[in-house]
C-alpha cells in the first residue's frame, strides 16, 4: 500500500476509534562586547574536556505589550548546564538588521486554502534583515524537496516558492523525516542566529496510532535532538492536511498540534495555531515572528560537560519582567 494511502487508512481508523540592543549584559560579559574566535579557542584548549556551545534564545517581554518590546533590557543572564553555571563567552546582539539563517518547510498535502498565505510567507522573507540566508523546502511523499538552497538572495528565494498541491498524494505519511533532513541543510551555514519555519498538520502516524501522540513520536523526538545540535529555534504553523481535514477528528487534531508544539518549546521557538481549524491567516503569526526575529540572540558559551547523552539547558536573568525562550538542552 503507498504512502498516501497508509496514511489515509490510518486516520480513518484512528475516527472510527474516537468518535536586546538597549540595556544589553551578560554574566562575565562587559556590555556590548564580543569574545572573539581567537579567544574561545584559547580557553577551550586551557581546559581539557570542555567545548563551546552555541544556542538561540529569544527574549520576550511579559504583559499585553510584549509585541511591542522590540529591544528590551535582558539584566545580567545566568545560564546552568545540567544544574552547573556556565560561562557566557559572547552574545550576538539581536537587532532588527541583524542577520539570520531562515529555513522555511511547507507540508504539500495541505488544504488549498493554505495557498493564499504564500503572499504572506513572501512578504514576510522579503522583509527578513539584508544578508539572510533563506531555504525553501517542501514535505511530500518521499524526501524532502529543496526547492532552492540557503541563499541571501531574497528575490530567488521567493520565486521558489509555489503553491503546495494540496492532495493526498502528496501526503509525507511523516512529516518529522523530512524536517529532520531540512534541519542537516544547516550544518554547511555560520554558526550564529538559526530558525526554521514548518507549516504542518505535525501528525507522524508511522509507527501506528500511538505514535501520533507528542510523547510517543520517535521521529518528533530525533527532529527536537537534531534541531538542538544544530542551533536551531523551530517555528510551528499548524495547517491541516486535506485528509485529516476530512475526517476531523479532535484527537489527532490535538496529537499533530501537541507535536508541533513540543517542536517549538524544546528548540527555542513558538507554536502559532488557530483553534482545531484553519488560520484565517498567516499574516498575524508572521507579524508576530519577525519580532521575535528581532529579538532572537545566539548565545556561546563553554561546556564543561564532556559526556555524552542529554544535558539540561536553564537560563534566567536577573529582570523578573522578561521571558527567555531557549532549548530545553542538547544531546552530546
Amino acid at each position: 500500500m503507498s504512502s498516501p494511502k497508509r496514511r489515509i487508512a490510518f486516520v480513518i481508523l484512528a475516527a472510527t476509534f474516537i468518535c536586546v540592543t538597549l540595556g544589553l549584559k551578560a554574566e562575565a560579559q562587559p556590555r556590548g562586547s564580543h569574545a572573539n574566535d581567537d579567544e574561545i579557542i584559547k580557553v577551550q584548549n586551557q581546559r581539557g574536556g570542555v567545548r563551546t556551545v552555541t544556542i538561540p534564545i529569544t527574549i520576550r517581554h511579559k504583559g499585553d505589550r510584549a509585541s511591542l518590546q522590540e529591544l528590551t533590557p535582558v539584566g545580567m543572564l545566568t545560564l546552568r548546564e545540567d544544574g552547573d553555571d556556565q560561562k557566557i563567552l559572547s552574545i550576538r546582539a539581536m537587532g532588527i538588521d541583524t542577520p539570520i539563517t531562515v529555513a522555511v518547510l511547507i507540508q504539500d498535502d495541505v488544504v488549498t486554502s493554505i495557498s493564499n498565505e504564500i503572499a504572506t510567507i513572501k512578504d514576510f522573507i522579503n522583509h527578513l534583515p539584508r544578508e539572510s540566508r533563506v531555504l525553501i523546502g517542501y514535505i511530500r511523499n518521499g524526501s524532502l524537496e529543496v526547492r532552492q538552497t540557503f541563499t541571501a538572495d531574497h528575490e530567488r528565494a521567493t520565486k521558489a516558492l509555489r503553491i503546495p498541491i494540496g492532495s493526498a498524494t502528496a501526503a509525507p505519511y511523516n512529516p518529522y523525516v523530512e524536517i529532520i533532513e531540512g534541519l542537516r541543510r544547516f550544518e554547511a551555514t555560520p554558526k550564529g542566529r538559526r530558525a526554521l519555519l514548518v507549516v504542518s498538520d505535525g501528525l507522524d502516524i508511522s509507527r501506528g496510532l500511538d505514535s501520533s501522540q507528542p510523547s510517543q513520536s520517535v521521529d518528533l523526538q530525533r527532529a527536537i535532538k537534531e534541531a538542538q545540535r544544530q542551533g536551531v529555534a523551530v517555528y510551528s504553523f499548524y495547517a491541516p492536511s486535506v485528509t485529516s481535514n476530512a475526517i476531523n477528528n479532535i484527537r489527532l487534531i490535538s496529537d499533530g498540534q501537541g507535536s508541533l508544539q513540543r517542536l517549538a518549546d524544546e528548540t527555542g521557538g513558538r507554536a502559532f495555531f488557530q483553534g482545531t481549524g484553519t488560520p484565517v491567516s498567516f499574516d498575524y503569526y508572521l507579524k508576530d515572528l519577525a519580532g521575535a526575529f528581532s529579538r532572537q540572540i545566539a548565545l556561546t558559551y563553554l561546556s564543561t560537560h564532556p559526556n555524552k547523552g542529554f544535558h539540561k539547558i536553564q537560563i534566567t536573568s536577573d529582570m523578573k519582567d522578561i521571558t527567555i525562550d531557549h532549548p530545553t538542552g542538547y544531546t552530546r
